[in-house]
């Protein structure tokens, strides 16, 4: 199959009811995202009520993203193989049950290991959304369904962000911080009844077989490397943390080179890497990651430190978060609008624009009028960045939609799981006590670490040529132009 074949101007959708089955999947997708987002503002009141060490709320959310990042390929390989609707079905199933033992925790270990379980499930369920996007849509309909996709990764931000202050200060039924999970439960339930009347089954499946050998070289190299990331700071920097981070680096290498040697055999990888020739892909892939460790080390940092160093409740914290939040939903849904001449630029311009939004934000760690402007500037950037997932992904074949899929969201959970690492160590070390200046100092760093991404951005704006933008959007630019 040719790039061309790939992408019909036309637009068209399965046959069927298209949309409302898009409705069913993005409302999965909502409620993934829900779950992140709302456990970065109950963070505080966890750690107070379960007694957990800084690096034991890192492990809240890096658990929950270990088992999403490294699984979410595998999950797209099982939709392939056994059918995606069976594996979308099978891991809302799963999430909702993970969401309400997570709920009735009574320690950190033990919330720690659900959340383990919970990211598992969200990664059997979440990579199933994209490659039925991939597969039942084209064209015009595949841009506006991916532009709803990218709005949704957005709204789950701002109902989490929101929701999340919003049960923690309700304190409902005296359950403190627990029902930011069990929130999850009735949405699960509704879901698993509306999924088998509203997505398409999708035949016999394929013949594939999983790649265990690569699962098995994947996630030990991921947790050698997170785990004294995460844990090094307490523990003082032990020789062993090094030599896990070394270890670590060099099973990701042999993974790499085992996926490389498995595909030249014509068997079945993990990832099979063919699907970086696809125009935009690497250069779209190093800019998003780049954009996730900055936004997963924002979320967690700026969270800690609105109800820690500015003394902000958990609601007001919240709201804190909603002019960012909804900034990146309305830049990501309606940057289709401005002319397609501009769209390979966009990019380009968002990363720009959320550099300048961190930098002004670590002037305003004080609080002030300055930083709800900084937070709109972070979101604006964040949103119209979020375009290149349309740029990326446009030119993918149907037959790599899979491994394009897992590529995708597995870059965008590896990074926030970098970001919430690296940057929650670094911010905790300052802000021990709490002050200020240990935000100022690490919105620093994180602006430093997202205009890494310009270079990278630039390049996919350089890869996208005028007609594929025309593609990628269903809009063609006035004659002349």
């Amino acid at each position: 199959m040719t790039l061309d074949h790939a992408v019909r101007p036309e637009g068209r959708v399965a046959p069927g009811k298209p949309w409302p089955m898009l409705l069913a999947l993005l409302f999965g997708q909502f409620m993934g995202l829900l779950d992140l987002y709302i456990v970065n503002v109950a963070m505080p009141a966890i750690g107070a009520d379960l007694h957990a060490s800084g690096a034991a709320l890192q492990l809240v959310l890096g658990g929950y993203i270990i088992a999403y990042a490294m699984l979410l390929i595998t999950g797209a390989r099982l939709g392939e193989m056994y059918g995606r609707r069976r594996m979308y079905a099978l891991g809302v199933l799963g999430f909702t049950a993970a969401s309400l033992l997570c709920g009735l925790a009574t320690g950190a270990p033990m919330l720690i290991a659900f959340r383990v379980v919970q990211g598992a499930a969200a990664a059997v369920m979440v990579p199933q959304i994209i490659s039925v996007i991939q597969t039942r849509f084209t064209g015009k309909a595949r841009a506006t369904a991916l532009s709803a996709y990218a709005a949704v990764l957005s709204a789950g931000s701002v109902a989490g962000l929101a929701l999340g202050g919003v049960l923690v200060s309700a304190d409902l039924f005296g359950a403190g911080w627990r029902p930011v999970f069990l929130v999850n439960v009735p949405i699960g339930i509704a879901l698993s009844a509306l999924v088998p009347r509203l997505v398409l089954a999708d035949g016999e499946g394929g013949a594939g077989r999983l790649d265990l050998a690569g699962l098995a070289l994947a996630l030990p190299a991921t947790v050698l490397i997170v785990l004294p990331l995460v844990l090094g700071r307490e523990e003082g920097w032990p020789a062993w943390t090094f030599a896990s981070i070394a270890v670590g680096a060099v099973l990701a290498v042999a993974f790499v080179l085992m996926e490389r040697r498995v595909a030249a055999r014509g068997g079945d990888p993990l990832l099979n890497l063919d699907v970086l020739h696809a125009v935009g892909m690497p250069s779209g892939l190093t800019t998003l990651f780049t954009l996730m460790v900055a936004y997963g080390g924002f979320l967690f940092t700026f969270a800690l430190h609105l109800q820690g160093a500015l003394g902000e409740s958990a609601l007001r914290a919240s709201l804190t978060f909603l002019p960012m939040a909804a900034t990146f939903g309305l830049a990501s849904f309606f940057w289709r609008k401005l002319p397609a001449r501009t769209h390979p630029l966009l990019p380009l311009t968002g990363v720009t624009l959320n550099v300048a939004g961190t930098l002004a934000l670590a002037s305003s760690a004080e609080g002030g009028p300055l930083m709800p402007a900084a937070l709109l500037a972070y979101g604006t950037g964040l949103g119209l960045a979020v375009s290149l997932l349309t740029h990326a992904l446009v030119h993918v074949p149907r037959s790599r939609a899979a491994d394009a899929s897992g590529l995708l969201t597995t870059t965008m959970q590896l990074g926030q799981l970098t970001g919430v690492a690296v940057f929650g160590t670094m911010f905790l070390a300052l802000a021990d006590p709490p002050r200020p200046h240990a935000m100022a100092t690490t919105a620093l760093w994180l602006a430093l670490v997202a205009a890494t991404g310009s270079v990278a951005a630039f390049l996919l704006a350089r890869a996208v040529s005028p007609r594929a933008a025309v593609q990628a959007t269903g809009v063609r630019a006035p004659a002349g132009r």
